[in-house]
């Protein structure tokens, strides 16, 4: 067996790190994302990079630009309301199983994760909030004893921290999202499946409706610049 030629988890450092620079509005819709100024901020190989940037433009978070090179997407009015109407389903399914599944659980580690999420909150970095909320909703899928949510909603992760960058910027009010959040695992800690699945999906099919909204308060998409 051949060795590998890079180490995997470089490749995701470098992905999640070019990510998060489009998440927090440093890079915009239609900057240019330059394979050797990518590494040299990074302090790494150009081999890792291009690795990287394949991954983020086959998820869809950036695209070929005219002549050579990529650029970062515009988001897709259609494809993110198709993903959270997908996640509403799933999250709505993950909340209920874990209020009859994991109650107890839910009641003694989430309220660390909801201090944790307020603290991203109050620092003000994107990337702290979007970390928190990820691992929020992991948290659920892992009370919810059902194996196959996770890796399902996993291969929509990366464009889903995509979103949530443009629903934190254009959010005056992010602690909302951790007042939705309590609800919700003050609904599952509970044993209440009902409610927990109904807020999971009231959750998620806001924030479908915001950056809808702000999507189609333009063309339908995030512009991408001249």
């Amino acid at each position: 067996m051949k060795a590998l030629a890079t180490q995997p988890n470089l490749v995701e450092q470098v992905t999640q790190a070019v990510l998060d620079e489009i998440s927090a509005g440093r890079l915009a819709p239609g900057d240019r994302v330059i394979q050797g100024q990518v590494a040299q901020a990074l302090g790494v190989s150009r081999q890792p990079v291009q690795q990287a940037l394949l991954l983020l433009r086959n998820q869809g978070v950036l695209h070929d630009a005219p002549g050579r090179g990529l650029i970062v997407a515009p988001l897709d009015a259609t494809r993110v309301r198709h993903m959270y109407a997908m996640r509403a389903v799933l999250e709505g399914l993950a909340a209920r199983r874990a209020a009859e599944c994991n109650a107890e659980r839910a009641a003694r580690q989430g309220p660390a994760l909801i201090e944790a999420g307020r603290r991203a909150v109050a620092s003000g970095s994107f990337t702290k909030m979007i970390a928190a909320d990820t691992r929020f909703h992991e948290f659920l899928y892992a009370l919810s004893g059902n194996e196959l949510v996770a890796p399902a909603l996993a291969t929509h992760l990366t464009y889903t921290q995509r979103v949530m960058g443009e629903v934190l910027v254009g959010d005056e009010k992010p602690a909302a999202i951790w007042d939705q959040h309590a609800r919700i695992l003050a609904a599952v800690s509970a044993g209440d499946g009902d409610g927990a699945e109904a807020l999971a999906r009231q959750h998620i099919t806001a924030a479908s409706e915001f950056m809808v909204g702000q999507l189609q308060g333009g063309t339908g998409e995030v512009a991408a610049k001249a």
